[in-house]
């Protein structure tokens, strides 16, 4: 038998099953078109980046400078949607602020059959976008319904444009799209318009989830705003007796209804999150409950599986230059993370 021999410049091999693993599990890859945003509501964390409302209130600390071409953004995805991570979601910020929306969207790569693509927006651009936006591939596109009037958007997101341009976008999203989902995060500033929500939701037939708050260091100043969804529990099953409760894969234990045919989901914090990787010797754990359950590209062009780990940050920006695989760079990082080497 003949054994190779490897010259001291091989590369070491690649081992793909980290992220193969995270694919199957329907782990998500999401992507930030920009940090920035025309809402500042308060519980945002901005994919890790400098949300918002905190740039509102210390305007010297601003978010991470862009740093990526559209060509940069549609070779990352190339390369991961080859290597078999094709649920893809974009976010910002606003990612239809984004100059660079329009050039990645219109040009996305065939993510197969068992792919998607999904858009995360407020929905307040929709409609002035809306000519561009049915050209692209996107799959789904989810609007963040956290207030249903004037008054709620102003306390909550701190805009005054009004809650009609945000409805009249997911007018314009359901004329445009198939699927068209709704998500809300559950608090004391919209807890008198949680059910009106749902009666929107369910008259639109439009998919909906509830969301109670997930405290991280982003929010931790506004903890008495959480609410429980056991109210809502409640009146969802006076309305149907289809309900189930999922917490496979990566990701958050959702419970699920059907009333209908309309899906509503509802994230509870005592289903648990469910993670890969080292999140069970991370020392920020003890101040975490995300986890790991999405890698998030940033628009400076760093991939990390964590909100609160930037150390563990890969920065793509050399290898985009020198035009070299970015999966199988992503693919090693994800398995040292895995492994808790990093």
């Amino acid at each position: 038998m003949t054994i190779p021999i490897l010259s001291a410049s091989s590369p070491p091999a690649t081992d793909w099953t980290a992220l193969r693993n995270f694919a199957a599990l329907r782990g998500q890859f999401r992507v930030s078109l920009t940090p920035l945003c025309n809402e500042a509501c308060w519980f945002c964390h901005n994919e890790g980046d400098v949300p918002p409302p905190h740039t509102r209130m210390h305007s010297k600390d601003r978010p991470r400078p862009g740093e990526l071409t559209a060509a940069d953004y549609l070779t990352v995805l190339r390369d991961v949607i080859a290597a078999g991570l094709k649920r893809v979601y974009f976010t910002g910020g606003e990612p239809l602020l984004s100059p660079l929306a329009r050039p990645v969207l219109t040009e996305l790569p065939d993510a197969g059959a068992d792919g998607s693509y999904t858009l995360i927006t407020n929905g307040s651009l929709v409609r002035r976008n809306a000519a561009w936006l049915s050209t692209t591939r996107l799959d789904k596109v989810k609007i963040s319904l956290h207030y249903f009037s004037d008054d709620s958007l102003y306390e909550i997101a701190g805009v005054r444009f009004g809650i009609n341009q945000i409805l009249d976008g997911i007018d314009a999203a359901r004329e445009l799209f198939e699927r068209v989902e709704l998500n809300t995060l559950l608090q004391r500033e919209n807890a008198h318009e949680i059910l009106p929500i749902l009666d929107y939701a369910l008259k639109r037939r439009l998919p909906v989830q509830f969301i109670e708050l997930v405290d991280t260091d982003f929010n931790e100043a506004h903890r008495d705003s959480a609410v429980t969804a056991d109210g809502l529990i409640q009146h969802l099953r006076s309305l149907t007796t289809d309900e189930r409760t999922e917490i496979a894969g990566v990701g958050q234990g959702r419970r699920v209804f059907r009333v209908d045919g309309v899906e509503i989901d509802i994230i509870q914090r005592i289903l648990g999150r469910h993670h890969v990787g080292q999140c069970g010797t991370c020392p920020v754990k003890p101040r975490c409950v995300e986890g790991f359950w999405s890698l998030r590209m940033d628009h400076a062009g760093g991939v990390q599986p964590c909100l609160l780990r930037d150390d563990l940050r890969l920065d793509l920006r050399l290898l985009l230059a020198n035009q070299a695989s970015t999966a199988t760079a992503i693919a090693r990082h994800l398995s040292a993370f895995t492994e808790g080497t990093l």
